[in-house]
């Protein structure tokens, strides 16, 4: 099995302009919690006439730190992976300060999840100005980002691949601090699997994810991913087996440990991964009682 290790040390002052490769510099929110980690990261890529990926959230400090950031250059486009509230809602006053056009997959059609309310709640009225699919791109002078769709996160999810870098903006798909949150309704573990196994197929040598440090040589990562992701669903459907009724209990005995703040985030991934076993026909579920087959 492929051990999935991760890398915590970022240490980044929110609000200073970093430059992490000749095309990118990356711009920290000032929203850490223990869904965002340290917080949220904005990047800019490109020189002169420049792109804005995942503005983040409507926060007027940032907005300004973002602004300083490219003084003397034009944003010509602003590019959003999804439309969590951490990532896209700050999208809107940006568009509003540079004039520049809006990018992403569209809008999510599900509700948000009922319960918990995650930093990572849905922005349901995010809408970009061009719903972008697999394979688009756009271009300025330099760079070039390619539009890859990586649903499972979201259903929206979009990854932005940087060819001139060999490098892919991951959002929250792929981050190498911890796993992503796969919450349903709109979270699909399934979906989820399969972007995992899409990045597999690329060559991409550096990721830069939403959160956290960006991650060189990457594919070791999402093959962690997978082998992680696979690990719970076992566990998950072996408790079930030996009867386990309750998500509760099912959290309380394989993510004991786990940082209990984040209980609340394993419970949906394990709805995720209960989903999804019942979709494999290897559960089913009976009125909302999850039963071995």
């Amino acid at each position: 099995m492929t051990e999935l290790s991760f890398d915590r040390a970022f240490n980044v002052n929110p609000g200073d302009a970093m430059r992490i490769s000749p095309l990118v510099r990356r711009v920290l929110v000032n929203n850490p919690s223990p869904y965002t980690f340290k917080g949220t990261s904005t990047f800019i890529v490109g020189h002169g006439q420049v792109a804005i990926i995942d503005p983040g959230p409507d926060d007027a400090a940032h907005l300004s730190d973002l602004l300083q950031a490219v003084r003397g250059e034009t944003v010509t486009h602003i590019l959003v992976t999804h439309s969590h509230a951490d990532h896209s809602p700050l999208a809107r006053r940006l568009k509003q300060a540079t004039g520049a056009t809006t990018f992403a997959y569209g809008q999510v059609e599900t509700p948000a999840s009922a319960g918990l309310r995650l930093d990572a709640s849905i922005d349901h009225d995010f809408l970009p100005d061009v719903q972008m699919a697999e394979g688009d791109a756009i271009s300025g002078p330099g760079w070039t980002l390619e539009a890859l769709f990586t649903p499972g996160h979201m259903s929206n999810h979009m990854c932005f691949a940087l060819p001139e870098e060999k490098a892919l903006f991951a959002g929250d798909h792929v981050m190498a601090w911890a796993t992503s949150v796969i919450a349903p309704p709109d979270g699909d573990m399934g979906q989820y699997f399969s972007s995992l196994r899409k990045l597999l197929e690329r060559d991409d040598q550096v990721y830069h994810p939403g959160h956290g440090p960006s991650r060189q040589d990457p594919l070791p990562l999402v093959r962690g991913y997978q082998a992680h992701r696979r690990m719970r669903e076992e566990a998950i459907r072996a408790r079930v087996a030996q009867g386990a009724r309750s998500i509760s209990d099912i959290v309380a005995a394989i993510y004991a440990d786990v940082d209990p703040r984040l209980h609340g985030a394993a419970a949906l991934s394990t709805t995720a991964h209960l989903e999804h076993l019942v979709q494999q026909g290897k559960l089913r579920n009976s009125g909302g009682v999850y039963e071995a087959v």
